[in-house]
C-alpha cells in the first residue's frame, strides 16, 4: 500500500466518472478544485461526479486569498526583452504597452529598483520610474502576458483583505456541497485563516481549513497560524518567487517538519510532474523531487496542472505512486520524539506502543477506530512502514483522514465493539488480498466506547486475530 497521500487537481472541463475513477484507482486520493478557473456551477458538477465514483474521495476547493492578478479586460500584450512598459492598478484594459493589474495602488507600494514577477515568475518588470498614477518598467524577458495572471511583488508586504467577495461565495459554496477542505491561498497570518472560521462557525460547519504558504509572511508566521489549521500546504511556485529559490528545499523540509510535530497535515505542491503536462515521461529531476518530499515524511503530494489540463493526467498519477512507493520502501523509520503529546495521555502512550511494535515486529497492518480521527492522525505523526486502517464512526471524519500519512479510512455507520470492526476490517483485507493469513496484525482499540478512546494493544497474526473475533 502506498502511504503518501495524492491530490489531484481536476477540473470541470474533464470530469467524466470514468476519468475519475481511473486516477482513483491509479493512486488519487484527494480532488482539488482551484476556484481561480472555475465558475460554482462546473464546481458543482466535478464534485457530483466525484460522489459518484466514490463517498470516500474528499474535495478540497482553493480559495484565491489576497492576490493580485494581470486585469481580466483586454487583450494579451506580447512584450520585448529591453521595451518599456506603463504598469497601471486598477480594473482597466491591458493592450499595446499599457498594463493594468487588481491592486489599485501599485504604483504607491513600488519604488524604482522593485521588481514585478507576472504568471509564477515567467515574465519579470523592474520599476525604474514612477508617476501620479502609474509606473514605467523595464521588461527582462520576452513573452506574452495574458489576462488573469498572478502578479509578485517579491519582499513587498501589501496591506490586502484576507477574503474577496469570491472567497466568500466559494466558502458558502464549500459549506452547502459539504467539502472537507477549504485550502486558503497566500495565507500571510493566523489573521487569514481566522476570517474562513469565523465563517465557518456561523454556519456550524466542520470543514477543515489548509493553509496554502507561499510568501515570506507566511514562513515568518507559521508558529501562529498552525494551532488555527488542519494542515498546511507547502506552495512552492509563488514561495519560489517570493523568496530566493535557494532557499526553498530548506523552507520546505522545516515546514514538514513542524507539521509533523504538531500533528498538522502537510502537502508538498507545485511542478512536481510539471514536463508532463505535454510530455509522457517525467524528468530525472522531477522524480527525485518527489522522492525527496517522502523522504521528509509529507503527508501528501500535490498535482496541479499535470491533472487538471495536462496531456497525460492518469500517467502523472501512476508515476508519482509508483515513486513515492518506492521511496517508502527505502525510507528508515526514525521514531519522532518531539510529536506534540496527544491530548488523551492513555491513548498516546498506546499509540506510540503500536508503531513501535510494527517497527519492532514489522507488522503489516494497524487497525483501530476512531470517532474524531485524532487517534489515527496521532499514528500517522509517527510515520511508521505500514498503513493504518482506521474505522470511522463519521463521514467527514473519514473523508479528512483520507489525507493523512499512512491512513485508509472506512465509514462504520454505527458504533461496534473491537471484535466487531477488527472481525469486518480483516476480512476485508485479506479477500482484497491485502494481507496474509500469517501476516502480524496491531490492533488499537478499547473497551469502554468511542468516547473514551482506545484501552489496550493487540499482536498477533490476521489469522489469530480473525479467530479470536468468532
Amino acid at each position: 500500500m502506498k502511504l503518501t497521500k495524492i491530490v489531484a487537481t481536476l477540473s470541470d472541463k474533464h470530469c467524466e466518472p470514468g476519468f475519475i475513477r481511473s486516477l482513483y484507482e491509479a493512486g488519487m486520493n484527494v480532488v482539488r478544485i482551484n476556484t481561480a478557473h472555475q465558475v460554482p456551477e462546473g464546481a458543482l458538477r466535478l464534485i457530483e461526479n466525484v460522489r459518484t465514483v466514490s463517498d470516500k474521495i474528499p474535495v478540497m476547493i482553493d480559495t484565491k486569498g489576497p492576490e493580485i492578478r494581470t486585469s481580466a479586460l483586454g487583450e494579451a500584450i506580447e512584450v520585448k526583452q529591453g521595451m518599456s512598459i506603463r504598469l497601471f492598478g486598477g480594473n482597466g484594459e491591458s493592450h499595446g504597452d499599457q498594463l493594468f493589474v487588481s491592486y489599485e495602488g501599485i504604483h504607491s507600494v513600488l519604488e524604482p529598483g522593485n521588481l514585478v514577477m507576472i504568471d509564477d515568475g515567467d515574465i519579470a518588470l523592474k520599476v525604474i520610474h514612477k508617476t501620479p498614477d502609474h509606473l514605467v518598467c523595464d521588461v527582462l524577458n520576452s513573452g506574452l502576458i495574458k489576462n488573469r495572471k498572478s502578479v509578485n511583488l517579491p519582499g513587498i508586504a501589501l496591506e490586502l483583505p484576507s477574503l474577496s467577495d469570491r472567497d466568500r461565495e466559494y466558502i458558502e459554496f464549500a459549506i452547502a456541497h459539504h467539502v472537507s477542505f477549504i485550502a486558503h491561498s497566500f495565507v500571510r497570518s493566523k489573521e487569514d485563516v481566522l476570517a474562513i472560521q469565523e465563517i465557518l462557525n456561523r454556519h456550524q460547519s466542520k470543514i477543515k481549513i489548509i493553509a496554502k504558504i507561499e510568501n515570506q509572511q507566511g514562513v515568518d508566521n507559521i508558529d501562529e497560524i498552525l494551532p488555527h489549521v488542519y494542515g498546511v500546504m507547502v506552495a512552492r511556485g509563488d514561495l519560489a518567487i517570493e523568496i530566493p529559490a535557494e532557499q526553498i528545499p530548506v523552507i520546505q523540509r522545516e515546514l514538514i517538519d513542524k507539521c509533523i510535530n504538531q500533528r498538522k497535515t502537510v502537502i508538498v505542491a507545485t511542478q512536481m510532474l510539471h514536463s508532463m503536462i505535454t510530455n509522457p515521461r517525467p524528468t530525472r529531476a522531477e522524480i527525485a523531487d518527489i522522492a525527496n518530499a517522502v523522504f521528509s515524511g509529507t503527508d501528501a503530494l500535490m498535482l496541479s496542472g499535470e491533472t487538471a489540463y495536462g496531456a497525460y493526467p492518469l500517467e502523472s498519477v501512476q508515476i508519482m505512486a509508483r515513486t513515492a512507493r518506492v521511496a517508502e520502501q527505502s525510507r528508515e523509520f526514525m521514531e519522532n520524539k518531539n510529536i506534540e503529546p496527544h491530548n488523551n495521555e492513555i491513548s498516546g502512550f498506546l499509540a506510540k506502543s503500536a508503531v513501535r511494535a510494527v517497527a519492532s515486529l514489522n507488522a503489516r497492518a494497524i487497525i483501530t477506530d476512531t470517532d474524531t480521527g485524532k487517534t489515527a492522525i496521532y499514528l500517522a505523526s509517527f510515520r511508521g512502514k505500514c498503513p493504518i486502517y482506521a474505522q470511522c464512526y463519521d463521514m467527514q471524519v473519514m473523508r479528512e483522514l483520507a489525507l493523512n500519512f499512512g491512513v485508509y479510512p472506512e465509514f462504520i455507520s454505527v458504533e461496534t465493539s473491537k471484535k466487531q470492526f477488527t472481525k469486518v476490517v480483516l476480512e476485508r483485507l485479506l479477500n482484497s488480498k491485502y494481507l496474509d493469513s500469517e501476516d502480524l496484525v496491531v490492533v488499537l482499540a478499547g473497551n469502554f466506547g468511542k468516547k473514551v478512546g482506545p484501552s489496550f494493544v493487540e499482536v498477533s497474526t490476521a489469522q489469530n486475530l480473525l479467530q479470536s473475533t468468532l
